[in-house]
Parts: structure tokens; C-alpha cells; sequence
């Protein structure tokens, strides 16, 4: 049975591959090596309850990514804090791959994962089944009008 959350959504959780984009654009270079680049296999729980990724201090501190300014952050239960924002987050779900902004949250264990990620990677979340979906198994998909 999936967790409810705070706010009342299903919640539950996977591993995926965070890496440092900066690195890998380095590597794409020639300035480091492919073996250079800082990445790591993390938990994360998805939260559609939630907008943006938010990451464990401890996984942005090994991935030495650098503060891009302070942003608020507002948790379930209302209350708000400034927490630092870090860039060129690469994540990779279900080999889909997306480069996003995250909150920098210091006491974290694992990362929250919440609905824009999902909806640049195009992944559905199945709750009754605790797992993500690709909406077409064999591309992405843009809606536009």
C-alpha cells in the first residue's frame, strides 16, 4: 500500500541516477575524464504533492554542486524556510535523462522527486502499484498547443 502523505497524495519511493552536468560537459571537452564525473545511485521518494526536486545536502556536497542563490521552500505542514539552490542536477528514471534546478535541504535522507520532474521526463506514477510509467515506452512526449 503506497504512503499518504502529509497533504494526502500517494508517496512511495525509487532509486535513480544523480550526476554533476557540469562534469559531463567537462568530460564532453576533453578537460576531465569519463571517470571523473561525479555521479551516484540515490532513493528518492515521489511526491506529486510536491512541484521541484529536492536534494540531501550529503548528495549535493559529493556531487560538488555550488549554491546559485537561496530559494524558499514551504513544507507540508506550512512552515517556510531559504535553503540553497544548486544547478545542472542530471538525473536518469527509467533511461530518461533531465537536467533540473533542485532545494538544497540539509537534514534529508533521500531526495523528493515531485511533479514538474515527472512531467519533463514524461513518467506517470502508478501509486497502487508504487512504480513510474513511461506514457510512451519508446520516446517522450511534448504536448503542445
Amino acid at each position: 500500500m503506497p504512503t499518504k502523505g502529509v497533504n494526502g497524495v500517494g508517496r512511495f519511493s525509487i532509486e535513480f541516477e544523480v550526476v554533476n552536468d557540469w562534469d559531463v560537459m567537462r568530460a564532453g571537452a576533453g578537460l576531465i575524464s569519463p571517470k571523473q564525473i561525479r555521479r551516484m545511485t540515490i532513493e528518492g521518494v515521489v511526491d506529486t504533492g510536491a512541484a521541484r526536486l529536492v536534494l540531501p545536502e550529503s548528495v549535493v556536497k559529493y556531487l560538488g554542486l555550488e549554491s546559485i542563490g537561496k530559494v524558499r521552500v514551504r513544507y507540508a505542514d506550512r512552515r517556510t524556510a531559504k535553503r540553497d539552490e544548486v544547478d545542472h542536477v542530471s538525473l536518469k528514471i527509467l533511461n530518461r535523462q533531465g537536467t533540473f534546478r533542485a532545494a538544497v535541504e540539509p537534514k534529508r535522507r533521500t531526495a523528493l522527486i515531485g511533479a514538474i520532474v515527472l512531467e519533463d521526463l514524461d513518467l506517470l506514477m502508478d501509486p497502487t502499484n508504487e512504480r513510474l510509467i513511461p506514457r510512451d515506452p519508446r520516446i517522450k512526449t511534448y504536448e503542445i498547443e
